[in-house]
C-alpha cells in the first residue's frame, strides 16, 4: 500500500455500496473477497480486507463413494489408545 492518503466518495444505492476502483486496486481487493465491518464511534466505520484464498481445496477430487465408512465410530476413536 502506498504511503499516499486515499481519499474517495461513493453512494449508497438500495443496500449496496460501490467500493471506488482507486480503493480496491490499492487494497488490492478481488471478486469474491470479504469485507469486515465493525463500527468505531457514531460517524466512524472500520473496513478490514479478507483476502479469498485460490485454490484451497484445488487438489480435492471428492469421495467416489466405493469405500464403506464408519465416520461415528472413527471419528469417536480418535485420539484414543485402544
Amino acid at each position: 500500500m502506498s504511503s499516499d492518503s486515499v481519499d474517495s466518495e461513493s453512494k449508497v444505492s438500495g443496500n449496496q455500496a460501490n467500493i471506488p476502483a482507486c480503493i480496491r486496486r490499492e487494497l488490492d481487493i478481488d471478486d469474491r473477497d470479504t469485507l469486515r465491518w465493525r463500527i468505531e464511534d457514531v460517524e466512524e466505520i472500520r473496513v478490514q480486507v479478507i483476502q479469498q484464498r485460490n485454490g484451497t481445496f484445488g487438489a480435492f477430487e471428492g469421495y467416489d463413494g466405493d469405500q464403506d465408512t464408519t465416520t461415528t465410530t472413527d471419528h469417536d476413536a480418535w485420539g484414543v489408545d485402544g
